[in-house]
């Protein structure tokens, strides 16, 4: 049982059970307890890790979907409360496919699982011949000066590189253009067909040797062809880094050198590869269809009530897989039921106070966000309300409440006017906000705010924040390495459950001062993002 200043929520929601003074149990985080009873629910064994698409995730969509009807939530999905997003599945048969390098003529066999692993968010070809050239971090950014791919002949061909991206680039920018789908965009349109993806190990935020595990599970796509973010990509590949050495064989380069390069912020060279790259890739493909969930509070200012704030969180998690100390369910407490307990926390305080927002509040519990940020991406492609009329996002996701709430760490911090919103509602609660103090992780596009913000949206995403070097720091990065995609993440963990109730009140006063403002939130000048504006 979690502790909170000496009792147990047991305790606490006993308290409010019996009888007990509503504010005596607020004193003691009775609120804190109702989050902690939402996630209880959505990570039990019996929901088996709400893998897109499971029964799993249905029940913890109509869960969903049940609390906002108690909490006065117009419907606002196709379907009541929820909205049918169709995917596409694939699923590697390892036992007829194969990777290998040819060099001087012979074939030099990968091992599936152990060298490297097929990546099925894209729809690969079935056979692929092609030779393999060597383009740093892939990138092409007139910009900011940036190009990895001059006087390189990508035509037909397979591109290696390194999954980091240069340190001059700004936090947001170098999570933008670190993306599969950006990168991916250059590297067509200089005539490339595949990709083979290197990680650095100082980033590596899963170990190999988990993250192998999940490659038999089944990956995803959206089915409305319209938003395919892959097109004519034949081939993606991500290299074990302790097995990727081998692709630099004959070429005059190691890959331990050009790690260092990378570590140092230093140019990487670019060189075509006397090796090419063969591979057969067979499928198991299958159509699903899974949920989002969304609900309005209806604005209470008839001039601003037909604008709308998005506060969201993805409900869905990895399911089951292989297993890890004997538990094969993912069952995703802190990933992200946590953030979806905080959203329903605040639609229930709202419903409680009779707090409501000039604007109008969408409450979103998107699904597919581990297979790439699908659901939001369905979401924002086929809104409710018209697209002009989304003026704001504001995404919960793994927030980590695993230390108290002294410091805010927001995701996009200096992208827009809303950093004003945040820096304001943070004073007012004697928080200090930072901007990601670890930008080579990608935060700000890893989770739904970016399907927002690549739409010309304004979004912040928020996190329990730390200094780096500090205990919190090391509590962050274990809880990362141990938990992070793994069965441990479950209610048998250290939590916080105080400082989950201060970031809520965070989320509800930052959700109702958008939702006050008089100005339209807009990207600031000096923002990349404002180009996505409409």
């Amino acid at each position: 049982m979690i502790p909170i200043r000496g009792r147990t929520l047991a305790a606490v929601a006993l308290t409010v059970a019996m009888g007990g003074t509503i504010g005596a149990a607020i004193a003691h985080g009775a609120d804190g307890a109702r989050w902690w009873a939402h996630i209880t629910f959505l990570a039990d064994d019996s929901l088996e890790g709400r893998e897109t698409g499971s029964p799993g995730h249905k029940r913890a969509a109509e869960y969903v979907a049940d609390l906002w009807r108690k909490a006065g939530l117009e419907p606002a999905g196709s379907a009541g409360f929820i909205q049918p997003v169709a995917f596409k599945t694939r699923r590697i048969d390892e036992s007829r496919s194969s990777l290998a390098l040819i060099r001087d003529g012979r074939v030099e066999p990968l091992s599936l699982g152990e060298d490297a692993n097929f990546s099925l968010r894209i729809d690969p070809a079935p056979q692929v011949d092609a030779p393999l050239v060597f383009a740093g971090h892939g990138l092409d950014i007139p910009d900011r000066h940036i190009n990895d791919l001059e006087g390189l002949n990508l035509n037909g061909a397979v591109v290696v590189y390194l999954a980091t991206t240069p340190a001059s680039l700004p936090g947001p920018l170098q999570a933008h253009f670190g993306s599969n789908a950006e990168r991916w965009r250059m590297l067509k349109a200089a005539g490339a067909i595949g990709t083979i993806t290197i990680a650095n190990p100082r980033g590596l935020e899963i170990p190999w040797s988990r993250s192998t595990l999940a490659r038999l599970q089944p990956q995803m796509s959206l089915a409305d062809p319209a938003l395919g973010e892959y097109p004519g990509q034949q081939l993606a590949v991500t290299m074990n880094p302790a097995r990727a050495d081998t692709l630099f064989a004959g070429s005059g380069h190691t890959l331990h050198e050009l790690f260092a390069l990378d570590d140092a912020d230093q140019a990487l060279p670019h060189f075509a590869l006397p090796a090419r790259v063969t591979a057969k890739i067979a499928i198991t493909r299958s159509e699903i269809e899974s949920q989002n969930v969304a609900g309005i509070l209806r604005g209470s200012d008839p001039s601003l009530r037909d604008e709308f704030v998005v506060v969201s969180a993805h409900l869905d998690h990895v399911g089951v897989g292989e297993p890890v100390a004997g538990d094969r369910i993912y069952n995703g407490a802190m990933d992200n039921a946590s953030g979806v307990a905080a959203i329903l926390e605040v639609a229930a305080r709202l419903h409680e106070s009779g707090q409501r927002g000039a604007r109008s509040i969408v409450f979103l519990a998107v699904t597919g966000e581990e297979h790439g940020e699908l659901g939001s991406r369905y979401f924002v492609a086929h809104a409710p309300v018209p697209a002009r009329a989304l003026v704001a996002n504001v995404n919960t996701d793994m927030f980590l409440p695993l230390f108290a709430l002294k410091t805010l760490m927001v995701l996009g911090l200096d992208e827009s006017d809303l950093g004003i919103d945040i820096r304001a509602v943070a004073a007012e609660l004697k928080l200090t906000v930072q901007a990601d103090p670890e930008p080579q992780r990608n935060r700000f596009i890893r989770s739904d705010q970016y399907s927002f913000v690549r739409a010309g949206i304004p979004a912040l995403a928020m996190k329990v924040g730390y200094d780096p070097n500090t205990p919190e720091a090391l509590t962050a990065q274990q809880w990362t390495a141990e938990r992070y995609h793994a069965p441990s993440d479950d209610i048998n963990q250290p939590v916080d459950v105080q400082a989950a109730s201060d970031f809520v009140n965070v989320v509800h006063q930052l959700a109702l001062r958008i939702a006050n403002r008089r100005s339209r939130p807009k990207w600031n000048d000096t923002s990349f993002f404002k180009r996505f504006s409409h």
